[in-house]
């Protein structure tokens, strides 16, 4: 599982830092990245896991799992990511 999250939180650093990179230095946008949300990625990541988990008996990936996982790392992480942009 910690692998996973670990992957999950580089991959979307990554993604971040190339989009932003377009609009300034990489340095800056890799630093933005990293500030950005990396709560909220750990939470989701943290979610989507436990639940693939508890509905699989183990890290097993299967079809109908995946719906139910992309809800909870969406819902997780949502008020976090409210109040994060309400300030």
């Amino acid at each position: 599982m910690s692998l996973a999250i670990i992957n999950g939180i580089l991959t979307s650093i990554a993604l971040e830092t190339f989009i932003l990179s377009r609009q300034m230095s990489l340095n800056i946008a890799f630093k933005t990245a990293i500030g950005m949300s990396l709560v909220s990625m750990i939470s989701m990541e943290v979610a989507m896991n436990v639940t693939d988990v508890v509905f699989t008996g183990g890290a097993i990936l299967t079809w109908w799992v995946i719906p139910i996982m992309l809800i909870a790392g969406f819902i997780t992480p949502l008020p976090y990511n409210i109040g994060d942009l309400k300030h």
